[in-house]
């Protein structure tokens, strides 16, 4: 029996332990994504919410340069690429996909075989086949057109004068059209041994460069445009006068009367020498096309193409194109300004 004065005994209340210095500092390494000690009650219990871990790994990955999971070494040898890709553009590295694709497919292998059988064929030709009823008077000849003979009264044939001078004006020709436009980067070989060898030998010692060819060339910088021997071939005055002489010797020889033209007939049937350079000068103007066309397109000369046709006129058309051509200074111009800002973008 309970009284008024009794009391109801009071059941225990659930006491809430106290956080301790290790919980404490356990919720605050959670929070910050740091690992947790094995067995700890925080790490049963779950790590901090997912919001407050993203965060913290946000702001961690935010400091380092650079987009999340991008490597620095590669963004930085990525850009050094692009850079070099700019300046070689803008160096104006001439040549195209259309200029040949290196020699490594059937078709340029081809082109080289077919060239080298050309090539070997005149070579058996020149040495073998071709006449040689005048040996004595070819030698006699050549002394007199290289000047080692001086005047004794024989009148040198007009046609065959202007033939002569001609063919030493090729040489410069094809210099100005393989220097630099007609180089190979790919083939290890360079082209000025060749061009040297061609003002004696001519096209003979001009078509096993051909053969070896492997575009596109090797880049240009405007510090070797303004050197030797680039400078002297880029020149519009070098251009200018190899046109003019080269047209005065065309009309000379065109002026030349009928019997002088019948009389180099007959050397031209005759003679070996006589033969073989007349041979010399047809594969000359033959082949000269199309490093006229190989190089309007390294210097991206679409307004040019009307010189095509023209340049199938032997030795005119060629040495035309040259005068007009534009400098590979205005092509570097052109391309350096528009190649950065398409980089940029």
């Amino acid at each position: 029996v309970l009284t008024s004065s009794s009391r109801a005994p009071r059941l225990p209340l659930p006491r809430t332990p106290r956080p301790t210095t290790a919980r404490i500092s356990a919720y605050y390494r959670a929070r910050a994504g740091a690992p947790l000690p094995l067995g700890s009650d925080v790490s049963r219990q779950g790590r901090a919410p997912a919001g407050r871990r993203g965060w913290a790994l946000i702001c961690r990955d935010s400091s380092l340069q650079g987009p999340p999971g991008v490597d620095p070494a590669a963004e930085e040898e990525e850009r050094k690429k692009k850079t070099e890709a700019v300046a070689a553009t803008a160096a104006a590295r001439i040549g195209s996909s259309r200029g040949g694709g290196g020699g490594g497919s059937l078709s340029d292998w081809t082109t080289s075989v077919l060239l080298f059988g050309i090539w070997a064929g005149l070579m058996y030709y020149v040495f073998q086949l071709a006449p040689n009823q005048t040996p004595y008077r070819d030698t006699y000849f050549l002394q007199k057109l290289c000047n080692l003979k001086g005047y004794d009264g024989f009148r040198m044939n007009d046609v065959l004068v202007s033939l002569w001078y001609i063919m030493g004006l090729w040489p410069l020709v094809y210099s100005m059209l393989l220097l630099p436009t007609g180089r190979s980067s790919k083939s290890k070989i360079p082209v000025w041994p060749f061009l040297v060898l061609s003002c004696i030998g001519g096209a003979y010692a001009l078509i096993p460069y051909f053969v070896l060819w492997k575009p596109p060339p090797p880049p240009i910088d405007e510090e070797e445009i303004g050197q030797w021997p680039l400078k002297f071939l880029e020149s519009k005055l070098t251009a200018g006068v190899t046109f003019a002489v080269g047209l005065g010797l065309i009309i000379y020889a065109a002026k030349a009367g009928g019997e002088d033209w019948q009389e180099f007939i007959r050397y031209f049937r005759e003679s070996k020498f006589i033969h073989a350079t007349c041979l010399d000068f047809c594969l000359l103007s033959a082949f000269s096309p199309f490093w006229v066309y190989n190089d309007m397109t390294a210097r991206r000369w679409k307004n040019g193409s009307w010189l095509l046709p023209v340049a199938l006129i032997p030795f005119v058309g060629p040495s035309l194109y040259l005068l007009l051509r534009p400098s590979l200074s205005s092509l570097l111009v052109a391309t350096g300004p528009s190649d950065q800002a398409s980089s940029q973008k």
